[in-house]
């Protein structure tokens, strides 16, 4: 059995000192331009120092029209690559490797945001009483869609010629490649639509673009949906049929979450009446597939305690996953490949607002994630409700930015 400080060699090649890894989380922290500025910088720093074997940045955009927030970094043709390369460099402090998540939010981006909504199918967002934030996105053309599988392998180079070890293709959390996947917002009737394996087409066709792309030694990984968590939608038979396919490819790791805007799964919570576990959310869910899996599988959700990531690698984990505990203490892998059996405190606001709750909640990490990125001091815990306003007037701001931005720049690039 693994433990905790066991090296991992992945197909690649690519050998990962340990099994702990920094899961993605939304950094908020572009700056002029939606480049990673000096609080990106500094965040990764601390965090190499905390010895997590594996770091995966927060979701940048591969098309500077689409943007989930308009605080989300943008690598494409044209993005100035020094800040990335300082970013990764900063990553690289420590004894870990660092990847960068790419992505495209699809339907994923409020009424506000100046950029062409558009999806698999023309299926709005359906959060209750919030939906009206969400406009409904137009279906995707042909053209628009290998576009997007360009966009992916070309940010994938420019990450890989930035100094990254890896880059992880974000394909769960309801964002456009999960959008493909689940039957609840793929109601195509072409190549793209229908059974499993069209469904599956541009996450395959991304992950073989990108692996075409880069060099044998850059690690290719994916982040999937063990289930939506909604009834009617991309449940954990699919997924472990994805995974499969995904082994054929092959990419060095597969992380498994689950949920999305309309499923608070990655909260705890479950839109579909099943109950999640407070810990290793998603731990038994995905034992099926990480039993059958011939590819690594990393495991994420409300890991906190080094029991529970034990267990998770006793239960055939590669690689145990962690985000808001590493907000709240970077250090906390260090601690325990050292034997400490430390655990990260985690208070989540409990309003019966759920959507509400979640909000403040990752309010709350992401000023945390701001403090952690100055140079003079650890990360403050807010209240939910001040992290709340304050990073609302934070949007408000930096959409005038993205704006502003976004209309001095020439028409998007064209992928090669």
């Amino acid at each position: 059995m693994a433990r905790l400080d066991t090296p991992l060699v992945l197909a690649s090649g690519q050998r990962l000192p340990n099994r702990i890894a920094k899961a993605a989380m939304e950094e908020f922290l572009a700056v002029e331009g939606q480049l990673p500025g000096p609080g990106m910088v500094e965040l990764y720093r601390r965090w190499a120092q905390g010895a997590a074997g594996l770091m995966i940045t927060g979701h940048v955009m591969v098309d500077r029209r689409a943007l989930a927030d308009p605080s989300d970094v943008v690598l494409e043709n044209g993005t100035p690559l020094k800040p990335f390369h300082e970013w990764a460099r900063a990553a690289q402090s420590g004894d870990g490797r660092i990847w960068l998540q790419i992505n495209h939010p699809g339907r994923v981006m409020t009424s506000d945001m100046p950029g062409p909504v558009r999806s698999a199918s023309d299926v709005a967002v359906d959060v209750g009483r919030y939906s009206r934030l969400y406009p409904r996105p137009e279906p995707m053309t042909a053209e628009q869609i290998q576009d997007t599988v360009r966009r992916f392998a070309s940010t994938a180079r420019m990450a890989e010629t930035a100094g990254f070890d890896g880059v992880q293709i974000h394909a769960a959390h309801g964002y456009l490649i999960s959008q493909f996947l689940s039957p609840l917002t793929n109601r195509r009737q072409d190549r793209w639509g229908g059974n499993l394996d069209n469904r599956a087409r541009l996450l395959l066709d991304i992950v073989a673009a990108v692996r075409a792309e880069v060099g044998e030694r850059f690690a290719v990984g994916v982040k999937l949906n063990t289930a939506d968590f909604q009834r009617g939608g991309f449940g954990a038979d699919e997924a472990a049929r994805v995974v499969a396919m995904l082994a054929e490819l092959p990419v060095d790791l597969v992380e498994l979450s689950g949920g999305s805007l309309e499923s608070l799964a990655t909260h705890g919570y479950a839109a579909d009446g099943s109950t999640l576990a407070r810990e290793a959310y998603f731990l038994d869910t995905a034992a099926a597939i990480i039993a059958d899996s011939t590819v690594p599988i990393m495991l994420t959700g409300g890991i906190r305690r080094r029991s529970v990531a034990e267990d998770a690698l006793a239960r055939g984990t590669a690689v145990v996953g962690m985000a808001t505990a590493l907000a709240v203490d970077p250090g906390l892998p260090r601690r325990w490949l050292h034997g400490e059996d430390a655990t990260a405190q985690v208070t989540l606001p409990r309003w019966r607002d759920k959507a509400l709750a979640a909000a403040a909640a990752q309010a709350t990490v992401r000023c945390r994630l701001a403090g952690l990125g100055r140079r003079d001091g650890a990360g403050r815990r807010a209240h939910p409700i001040l992290a709340l306003i304050a990073e609302r007037l934070h949007r408000r701001s930096a959409l005038r930015d993205y704006r502003r931005w976004l209309s001095g720049q020439q028409p998007a690039a064209p992928t090669e």
